[in-house]
């Protein structure tokens, strides 16, 4: 059984507002996804799959489709998101020269949650960093079983509980406020994938260090991509300058001179599609899920 903890759900109508104000700054700041993205189609190399159809799910501004298209010719490319500024930014970003190419390709704004695709009728979803922007993962999980054919693939990168732990106790030292999503453990993820129907999930970690010179420049970057606080249950009434700065400060105490240096767990995973879903339930033991290495 899923268990949601009220203080780290998301609200929908802010994520996608914080989105929609990020769109044209998007690029700018994106060099974790870039870095993920990367990781993502290295993982993807070893697999031998073609696919006809395929859904970069959570796609901002379209920074993948590129890579997609190299892997899969003439497929059609479905580029979806929550935010309609997002897809807007990422037509705009279509080369002119290449609008032939753009043809097989489809906008969809739509929530992960509640996809607009009949059953099976997708061979690969392709899933950068969308993850932390969901509540239920394991209903993003159970939808993307039902639009994936058998033996598709569902391909994606996230962020694991490690992450933003700088950020998280930096708050904690200021006030008992949710600042911070809620990011799922690897071995979580891979039990949800096998309840909602996937078959055979691979997940390794990887780890990425992040230093900024000055808060300045984190915070910038955070609204840059849309990241800021929409946790539902975050308090509403403003910081102030005094809490902020001793918050800051609690970030940069361990470096000094201003310095602040961010963890990020990275997790990686790919699995299959199983196929039209029965009412049978499984359990399994999560420590059993193969883990790659190297």
């Amino acid at each position: 059984m899923w268990h949601v903890n009220d203080k780290q759900t998301l609200n929908l109508k802010d994520v996608r507002r914080r989105f929609d104000s990020a769109a044209a700054s998007f690029d700018s700041a994106d060099f974790v996804h870039s870095v993920t993205r990367d990781g993502l189609f290295a993982r993807l190399e070893p697999l031998v799959f073609d696919a006809d159809s395929v859904l970069d799910l959570g796609s901002a501004t379209g920074s993948a489709e590129q890579q997609l298209r190299k892997r899969f010719g003439r497929a059609h490319i479905v580029s979806l998101d929550v935010s309609h500024e997002m897809l807007c930014q990422g037509i705009r970003n279509r080369p002119w020269l290449s609008r032939a190419l753009y043809s097989r390709s489809s906008p969809v704004q739509a929530d992960a949650a509640s996809l607009p695709f009949i059953d099976q009728s997708i061979d690969f979803v392709f899933s950068n960093l969308l993850l932390p922007c969901v509540d239920r993962p394991d209903v993003v999980f159970a939808e993307v079983a039902r639009v994936l054919r058998k033996d598709g693939v569902f391909a994606f990168a996230t962020l694991g509980p490690d992450s933003l732990l700088e950020i998280r106790r930096a708050w904690n030292s200021v006030d008992e406020h949710a600042h911070v999503n809620h990011f799922l453990d690897m071995h979580d993820i891979g039990d949800s994938l096998v309840r909602s129907g996937l078959r055979d999930p691979i997940l390794d970690v990887d780890r990425l260090s992040v230093n900024y010179t000055s808060s300045g420049k984190l915070f910038a970057d955070l609204t840059n991509v849309g990241a800021r606080n929409a946790l539902r249950r975050r308090n509403r009434s403003l910081v102030g300058k005094r809490r902020f700065k001793k918050m800051v400060d609690a970030l940069a105490g361990e470096r000094g001179h201003g310095e602040i240096s961010l963890e990020l767990e990275l997790v990686y995973g790919h699995c299959w599609g199983g196929g039209a879903s029965d009412t049978t339930s499984y359990r399994i033991d999560a420590s059993r899920i193969p883990m790659r290495r190297g």
